[in-house]
């Protein structure tokens, strides 16, 4: 079983897709510093996808610097940064592709704040002494 989610929506690459899903998994924490990423052919096999389409998002990963190779060992999960620089790196990416879907849907902005406000509660992890809505 893969730490990988991923279900396949039309529409966008599957590349990109997968892309967006290994990161998930990554700054989620599915997968620990250190951990064997899965390898081309296993993501192939996982995912049902080409292998060059697989090998096209491990060298994707290993650019943005969230997998590293280890000769004589494989492809690992690299210590993650956690500096404000990434973090907004990572947020920007994948609210730009938020913001693309939600407009080739046709929403509005008053829509897609709703739309947030209602999932995070359910999705947000609440830190000691802080509400989902952030306020102390």
């Amino acid at each position: 079983m893969s730490l990988i989610n991923l279900r396949i929506q039309p529409g966008a690459s599957i590349f990109e897709q997968l892309v967006t899903a290994s990161i998930k998994a990554l700054v989620t924490g599915e997968f620990k510093e250190g951990q064997s990423f899965p390898s081309v052919r296993r993501l192939a096999a996982d995912f049902k996808i080409h292998p060059n389409t697989a090998q096209k998002v491990i060298q994707h990963l290993i650019r943005e610097r969230l997998l590293e190779v280890r000769p004589g060992i494989g492809t690992m999960v690299a210590k993650l940064r956690t500096d404000a620089a990434n973090t907004k790196e990572l947020l920007g990416f994948e609210a730009e592709r938020f913001v693309q879907e939600a407009i080739r849907l046709g929403a509005g902005l008053p829509e897609v704040i709703r739309a947030v406000e209602e999932l995070w509660p359910e999705n947000a992890p609440v830190e000691e002494g802080m509400t989902h809505d952030c306020r102390r």
